[in-house]
């Protein structure tokens, strides 16, 4: 028997939002969306690189308020590729912590990533 990697869902309340947020900003792309009708609220599956994310519009669904640990190689790369993008709700910055290198953002619906790569030798 082996596990997959899991695939949160992140509660959501606005399309717009969620792709102003993850798609221009972040830099995932819609791999694919559910209604069950036209007016009912969306479910829809991000995706950048191995990173699978699910965002939901349903309130059973998930809490606002998550918080993800997301690996990442190069977060001096993610990093400028963020910055240079000049979102107006987040410039996020690095933090040396003994643990990791991390980058943090905050979706506009409360649920926090949390960028990691490997601490540097003058952070342990």
């Amino acid at each position: 028997m082996r596990f997959a990697s899991p695939i949160p869902i992140l509660r959501s309340f606005s399309e717009a939002k969620a792709r102003e947020f993850y798609v221009e900003f972040l830099g995932f792309s819609v791999e694919w969306e559910h209604r069950f009708e036209p007016d009912l609220p969306l479910y829809m599956e991000i995706k950048r690189d191995d990173l699978v994310l699910h965002l939901s519009e349903h309130h059973g669904d998930a809490t606002p308020g998550a918080a993800l640990i997301i690996p990442v190689d190069d977060i001096d790369a993610l990093h400028a590729e963020l910055s240079a993008k000049r979102y107006g709700y987040a410039r996020p910055g690095i933090e040396e912590l003994p643990w990791a290198r991390q980058l943090s953002v905050t979706d506009p619906f409360g649920n926090r990533l949390r960028f990691h790569a490997p601490p540097t030798e003058s952070s342990g």
